[in-house]
């Protein structure tokens, strides 16, 4: 049954007064089982947190992949640094001369902007060389590992609908700060955040359907911990896909149920590929002829694959958080020292 509920709520977390009672109806068990259950999982740290998932640029904040190369001997002290800015979600140490990954955002009413902040991380890191990979298409961003074995090899990637439009009012953005938050495990995990937001079920949710067919709310899922979960492999591969054959070639390889996340990124002078797949799986064997088999499939010969050696940061950014305010501040007075 963990591995079950593990994949159901990484996949479909009922945003209903009682979730886990009607969890436990998926898999014909009872609410307070489910819950005894989910409690000693997140005290194993295989899960993470139950929250939220929001699209970072329909809130307003710009984003990009980074990439520092920085002294070995030092990259603890520059992966401190990056970890301060509450923009950085990520940050991994991979197997490659571009040593530090990390994702970014910064708000919209940032003064530095995001190549600012970027240049700033970059002088406090002492960074020797930097690449700065904004998206340019998404082709997939689902992070589902299929804890329960029984799962195909390759999904159908669907076509997204248009998304519905959006008057964001105070409203909306109050829901956003709430339904951010790691949910507790009890019977009714969303009466505290109605509670603090004056509202009643049914216009939390409603405004919680609104935000998801907008494409602001992009899901509410629990993230598990990769490792503890029993994937203990995580490869960031990297392709040089002809341009014109991109799109197809993206949506091949976002089909894979072992990838997470697939991007369509520039190439810089200093790196020469394209397109970005996370590959999951329980070990570097497994992950390795998931690749190979990518490469016969696309029959693409360039491409390279980075794997994760140190996980510095993983954590949800947290919106409209004053931190970010915060760290500006401290920047520009240090700059302007």
């Amino acid at each position: 049954m963990e591995k079950e509920l593990l994949f159901s709520i990484q996949n479909d977390f009922p945003l209903q007064p009682r979730p886990f009672e009607t969890l436990a109806k998926r898999l014909h068990s009872d609410e307070e089982t489910v819950l005894d259950t989910l409690r000693h999982l997140k005290e194993e740290g295989i899960i993470r947190q139950t929250s939220a998932i929001f699209d970072t640029k329909k809130l307003g904040y710009t984003s990009s992949l980074v990439a520092f190369r920085v002294d070995p001997k030092r990259i603890e002290e520059a992966a401190e640094v990056i970890n301060a800015h509450p923009g950085v979600s990520h940050n991994y140490e991979r197997t490659h001369r571009f040593n530090l990954w990390f994702t970014l955002a910064v708000p919209p009413e940032s003064s530095l902007g995001l190549e600012g902040t970027i240049r700033e991380l970059a002088r406090r890191a002492r960074a020797e060389a930097v690449i700065t990979l904004p998206t340019i298409r998404m082709f997939k961003i689902a992070v589902k590992l299929d804890t329960t074995g029984n799962q195909a090899k390759k999904e159908q990637i669907r076509h997204h609908t248009p998304a519905k439009k959006i008057k964001m009012t105070a409203r909306h953005f109050a829901v956003v700060r709430e339904l951010q938050k790691d949910i507790p495990l009890v019977p009714e995990p969303f009466a505290p955040a109605a509670k603090r937001l004056g509202m009643d079920y049914e216009e939390l949710f409603a405004i919680a359907r609104e935000l998801k067919e907008a494409g602001v709310m992009r899901r509410f899922a629990a993230i598990l911990n990769h490792r503890r979960a029993g994937f203990s492999a995580n490869a960031m591969s990297v392709w040089n896909v002809p341009d014109e054959e991109a799109e197809s070639i993206g949506r091949t390889i976002a089909g894979y149920s072992a990838v997470s996340h697939c991007y369509l990124r520039p190439r810089a002078p200093e790196w020469s590929y394209n397109l970005f797949a996370m590959v999951h799986a329980k070990s570097r064997e497994e992950c390795d002829a998931i690749i190979e088999e990518i490469a016969a499939e696309t029959g693409l010969k360039d491409y390279d694959r980075l794997y994760s050696t140190r996980e510095f940061k993983k954590q949800r950014i947290v919106y409209f958080d004053p931190a970010f305010e915060r760290w500006e501040e401290e920047a520009l007075e240090s700059l302007s020292a």
